[in-house]
């Protein structure tokens, strides 16, 4: 079932719920071989994205393609890809291993693929109880379990550290860095910016249906303006000599601070040094994912469906 190459495609995708214009002509490409974040504010679109994605939601217009194929003609979906978009329920009379054995049965494998899964979610031990008595991040991690029987290409999950403990989201972490590593495809949307940002090499961020940005994290960064703050002895001094070294963009912030704007610290430090101002601080400071995260999706409003 596995075809070499996991892509995962979404052009031009729009819907529209009556009046409501849900997603707009959105674009992007999952490549395998990485972990992409999807992100958004709450009604920006994505769980609509995602569900069109899953052949859950008819688009209005334009498509999605796993595999180049539409889900509805991937043949046994779930030898392909494997998704979680919301807590699922569980019927309250069957344990988490027979929970999967119906699963893995209508997904065609066999039940030593179970015991496989239950292993890679670290539920081994819990595989006799109901999930009934689960906690909410026990059955995160079942839900996951679930989306793996079919050894997919293509995962795609929506919010699967939410209920999880800090242990729990360094795991999660490290098993989709080793999934995608395999040469497949991660796709996973989070509103944990400062989690997500340790997880994904690839980001695509919406906000009001709209694709605001698509591409690596890394570029993302490099894309934002940079600054040095320092603290000097002299902050007069230090201001001038920067000035007349063609600085232009300086911001003098309390207790002498200055921060200057499109400068690398050890550019700074010489500058200093130069002009005999003693340094007693320099740091330099890069936007982070959640600071440029608010910057491309100001202006985003509540009460649209997610």
């Amino acid at each position: 079932m596995h075809d070499g190459s996991g892509r995962v495609v979404v052009q031009n995708l729009t819907k529209t719920f009556g009046q409501v214009l849900a997603v707009q002509n959105l674009s992007f490409t999952v490549e395998p071989g990485t972990v992409t974040g999807f992100l958004g504010p709450n009604g920006a679109g994505k769980t609509t994205t995602l569900r069109m994605l899953l052949g859950l939601v008819t688009p209005t217009a334009g498509f999605s393609t796993i595999n180049g194929q539409p889900f509805h003609h991937l043949g046994n979906p779930g030898r392909v890809v494997g998704a979680v978009l919301e807590a699922q329920s569980f019927h309250p009379g069957r344990t988490a291993r027979n929970h999967l054995r119906v699963y893995a049965r209508a997904v065609g494998v066999p039940d030593h693929r179970v015991e496989e899964v239950l292993h890679l979610v670290g539920l081994t031990d819990a595989a006799g109880r109901g999930p009934g008595g689960f906690s909410m991040g026990m059955r995160q991690r079942l839900a996951l379990a679930t989306a793996l029987l079919g050894d997919p290409q293509v995962l795609v999950l929506d919010e699967p550290a939410n209920g999880l403990d800090p242990e729990g989201i360094k795991w999660l972490r490290t098993f989709l860095q080793r999934f995608a590593r395999s040469g497949r495809t991660v796709l996973v949307s989070s509103h944990l910016l400062a989690e997500i940002e340790q997880t994904v090499e690839q980001v695509v961020i919406i906000s009001r249906g709209q694709t605001m940005y698509y591409g690596s994290l890394d570029d993302l960064r490099k894309s934002q303006r940079s600054r040095v703050i320092v603290t000097p002895s002299d902050p007069a001094a230090l201001l001038k000599a920067l000035q007349e070294a063609g600085y232009a963009a300086i911001e003098q912030l309390p207790d002498g601070v200055l921060a200057v704007w499109d400068a690398e610290a050890r550019q700074v430090g010489d500058i200093a040094l130069a002009a005999q101002v003693a340094i007693y601080g320099l740091e330099s400071r890069h936007a982070d994912l959640e600071q440029i995260f608010f910057q491309l999706t100001s202006g985003q409003f509540a009460g649209r469906p997610q």
